[in-house]
């Protein structure tokens, strides 16, 4: 049978697969971990390492074959919407000389400076497992315990647990993991002698029930779901130390309830940032091992909300501060509390903190390049070409990864002194089709949009227009990435003009234009993908406005249940995948940053709330959802058609059995674009093609 471009989209993962992911490069510049699939349409990852002096890439030995995953491990990876298995993470001392990680439910050890491993005996299914900084020790988190085992003795020992089962021990909880970056919840000292722990106890939390309806027969999955109003987990911190002594870390926990992260360098004491559950202050605390005691040594604000930046806070030498703050409508580093970037440089994250500050950044949000703050002052950036661009830093070693509009893959470089000294080997598949986006800015609000024709030529007769946005905080869909546009290309090849239209909310225009969708998150966003579709159409005469969908997918799919059912004068047909549908379903830590609570601000989750809109559908609406999704609930999708039902809207209901939030199995996802196709089709009285 001959590849289609749905089906190889789907086995590919999105032609995610084959290429290096993970990467760290040692501290001494001699080494660089990472992770790759062997094939393009193989999920099954292992650990590889690249020496520099030998110039040579070699895979770790040991298994791959994972069968069998933990629950924690099945929600990290829904967290991180992993679709990769094998050896899908794992950590390494500072050196890169020692890694562990999972495979299934085998702890693994691996000497990377060989490129052999052993297997460890842990005392239950291991969990995140994290070696010191010397080497000598591995820590990993089972049954909410934390555990340290020395590698030299082969003893394990329990070093904190609770009776609880709802308490847990070393691990992030889900606000943290979901919507702050914070992936992980325990976090060594210099020396491997002890560590700061976080305690989660889940059961301020309500429960919500995840049902398997295909089966019957199968018990409910209770899970703990901070729904936005209600109570968050209880989150403390401790230190630990390996012979089992601890102190609570004390800060005003009552003000500030949110740990978003944490930091134990050398440079300093270790640094916890603080916010507050309106989000509109944070604060930098130092921490003294001994006591426990906290000393304030920053702290910021914002009216409508602050920003969380990865990487940060750190010490740089000689006891200065590094933090990131808003100034002058920017995302900008501050040492100590001065702007050490530029009006205009909208900051992302920082990679590596050493005498210089390596971090990512744009002053034009279709890129993201990378940028090296000197610590004279002096700013450098180090990625070239218009495109998204990441790093690894290590020693003198730095690991570019840069994906552009030309090439369909991340071409992954290690550079000393700014020469390219190895292009590391990729296995990722070539796609059957390449997207051929018309980049424009549109509109008296210069709205950055991406289209796409049948071919990537101009059409001789008039096109329905397909909008194909997210459109919403924290993700931008217009950006100069081949890959990133594949799927909207095969759309647009179907019969389609696809516009792609980044408007308010969207990252890296400004604080401004961030906070523009504050306590109305949908009507800002929406009026700008009409106000896109109609300048576009003055530029491109082409597009025909008797024809107008949409499709999104998760805040996309919420656009388009406000389009049908508050525009249905400009949108005809919409395709609704994992929608909210009522805001106070969703978590607190995103729902309140841009709502607030629900008691203070019920005006706000009104306007925002589509399920009251439902009588206003006159339009074609298939709403998409997977049943077992632990993000945003099938309650949305089922609230909103039982509201369609009673106000007598037809409607079409796809409930994907076994999926979460997005499809990753390769059927579902292949079937699920012919089928989008078809619906688009019958419903702006498309004939299909000959």
């Amino acid at each position: 049978m001959s590849d289609s471009f749905p089906r190889q989209y789907a086995r590919t993962h999105g032609f995610n697969l084959g290429n290096p992911r993970s990467i760290e490069v040692g501290s001494d510049g001699a080494r660089v971990a990472f992770l790759r699939t062997p094939a393009g349409d193989d999920t099954n990852a292992a650990l590889w390492v690249y020496d520099v002096a030998e110039d040579a890439e070699r895979q770790v030995e040991g298994p791959t074959e994972e069968g069998h995953i933990t629950d924690a491990e099945r929600d990290r990876r829904e967290r991180m919407r992993e679709a990769q298995t094998g050896v899908v993470t794992y950590a390494a001392d500072p050196a890169l000389t020692v890694a562990a990680y999972v495979v299934g439910q085998q702890l693994l050890v691996a000497d990377l400076t060989t490129g052999t491993s052993r297997t460890v005996s842990p005392a239950g299914p291991a969990f995140d497992p994290r070696p010191d900084p010397t080497g000598s020790r591995v820590a990993y988190v089972t049954d909410g315990a934390l555990h340290v085992i020395d590698l030299e003795a082969g003893i394990d020992r329990r070093l904190i647990h609770d009776e609880h089962p709802d308490v847990h021990w070393g691990l992030a909880e889900f606000i943290a993991a979901e919507e702050m970056e914070r992936r992980r919840g325990y976090w060594w000292s210099p020396d491997g002698r002890r560590m700061l722990v976080c305690r989660v106890d889940e059961r301020p939390v309500q429960t919500w029930h995840i049902a398997n309806l295909i089966d019957p027969a199968a018990a409910p999955r209770a899970v703990r779901y901070p729904r936005a109003g209600t109570d968050n987990a209880i989150v403390t911190l401790h230190v630990v130390g390996v012979d089992g002594a601890r102190v609570e870390v004390v800060w005003d926990r009552e003000a500030f309830e949110y740990l978003v992260a944490v930091s134990w360098t050398p440079e300093g004491p270790p640094l916890a940032l603080v916010q507050s559950r309106d989000q509109r202050t944070v604060q930098v605390l130092a921490i003294d091992p001994d006591s426990g005691e906290t000393d304030l040594v920053w702290k910021d604000g914002d009216e409508t909300w602050t920003h969380i930046t990865p990487g940060v806070p750190a010490w740089l030498p000689g006891g200065r501060l590094l933090t990131a703050g808003h100034r002058d409508d920017t995302r900008r580093l501050l040492i100590d509390g001065e702007p050490a970037t530029p009006v205009g440089l909208q900051v992302d994250s920082v990679i590596d903190v050493s005498d210089d500050v390596v971090f990512r950044a744009t002053e034009e949000p279709t890129e993201m390049h990378m940028w090296r703050l000197s610590g004279d002052g002096s700013l450098a950036r180090l990625s070239d070409g218009a495109g998204v661009h990441g790093a690894a830093v290590g020693g003198d070693l730095t690991v570019l990864v840069s994906e552009t509009d030309r090439e369909p893959f991340p071409v992954v470089t290690a550079s000393r002194d700014g020469e390219v000294v190895h292009t590391f080997g990729r296995f990722a598949e070539l796609p059957l089709i390449e997207a051929r986006p018309t980049y424009a800015s549109v509109g008296p609000k210069d709205l950055r949009i991406a289209l796409f024709t049948p071919g990537g030529h101009e059409p001789g007769e008039p096109l329905p227009v397909l909008l194909d946005p997210y459109g919403g905080p924290h993700f931008g869909r217009v950006v100069r990435m081949q890959r990133m546009h594949l799927e909207s290309q095969w759309f647009a090849d179907q019969g389609f003009a696809v516009l792609v239209a980044d408007g308010r909310g969207t990252p890296y225009r400004g604080v401004a234009w961030d906070q523009a969708v504050h306590l109305n998150y949908l009507d800002a966003a929406l009026e700008d993908q009409v106000e896109a579709l109609h300048a576009a159409a003055e530029r491109f005469p082409f597009l025909d406005l008797s024809r107008v969908a949409m499709r999104g997918w998760s805040f996309g799919g919420y656009l388009v249940l406000g389009a049908m059912l508050r525009r249905g004068d400009v949108f005809h047909a919409g395709i609704s995948g994992a929608p909210v549908s009522d805001p106070s379903h969703y978590d607190t830590h995103y729902t309140e940053r841009y709502l607030g609570m629900p008691e203070e601000q019920p005006e706000a989750y009104r306007r925002t709330n589509v399920v009251k809109d439902a009588a206003g559908l006159d339009g074609e609406l298939m709403i998409i959802h997977g049943v077992v999704d632990d993000n945003v609930y099938v309650t949305h999708a089922l609230q909103m058609s039982k509201a369609l039902m009673e106000a007598g809207r037809r409607h079409a209901m796809i409930p994907l059995s076994g999926i979460t939030h997005r499809p990753i199995d390769p059927a579902a996802a292949e079937n699920m674009m012919k089928i989008e196709v078809d619906f688009l089709r019958r419903s702006l009285g498309i004939a299909d093609p000959a």
